[in-house]
């Protein structure tokens, strides 16, 4: 005889138990002792932000690997990034002038990103990363090739913190620094140079996501209002 029997629906208290889950709330707890004492111990800063970031990978892997994915894992992980995000560089704006470099650079990051995901829920896609029907190769890549996405992500991270390192005092001309660090031919110099290019990729499909979004969003109000 067919076993009818259904399997057991997870409890809402066992979601928020998810492996991945508790790895967001211990990213979270991360970030916060990091942002409290980034300007007494810059590197204890680095190295804190550094691991919350890691663990960012390693939350995503024991999702896949315990078979607990969720939507609030895939919620809270994408707020923790934005948020952690955010908060350096608006650190760095009050750090190096120009500062509408970083606080453009805030904004594009959480604009896109939530419109992006936004866009993805309301024509029903299980995830954000879903970008099969993209015409755009530069955005299917990012999303579609592991290595890419995590070359552009980390060149970006990076980036930030050892710009964050490498300031010596508040008000320093963002492009005399990054020009200087450059020039000196040392490891530091060949690190920012890769990180610099990955970041850039990264903002281009910052630009890309948000304008594929926004017409996913025109397109839905379009047939919606067809159906009428």
């Amino acid at each position: 005889m067919p076993n009818n029997k259904s399997k057991p629906r997870p409890s809402r208290m066992s979601v928020y138990l998810y492996i991945p889950n508790i790895i967001g709330y211990i990213r979270i707890l991360l970030n916060c002792y990091a942002f409290a004492i980034w300007f007494s111990s810059k590197r204890l800063f680095a190295a804190l932000y550094f691991l919350s970031f890691v663990c960012d990978a390693v939350d995503g892997w024991c999702a896949r690997k315990f078979n607990q994915a969720s939507t609030f894992g895939a919620v809270l992980d994408m707020v923790t990034d934005r948020i952690s995000t955010a908060c350096l560089l608006v650190i760095l704006s009050q750090v190096y002038r120009p500062s509408l470099v970083f606080l453009s650079l805030l904004a594009l990051d959480i604009a896109s990103h939530w419109l992006q995901m936004y866009s993805s829920f309301l024509v029903g896609k299980a995830s954000h990363k879903d970008v099969k029907d993209s015409s755009n190769w530069l955005f299917k890549l990012y999303y579609g090739n592991r290595m890419f996405m995590g070359y552009c992500c980390v060149a970006c991270e990076v980036l930030y913190i050892a710009l964050f390192l490498i300031s010596s005092k508040h008000t320093e001309n963002l492009m005399d620094v990054v020009v200087t660090t450059l020039k000196q031919g040392s490891p530091l110099s060949l690190l920012v140079a890769i990180s610099l290019l990955g970041c850039s990729i990264k903002q281009v499909i910052n630009i890309i996501q948000m304008k594929t979004a926004a017409d996913a969003c025109v397109l839905y109000d379009t047939e919606k209002k067809q159906k009428r």
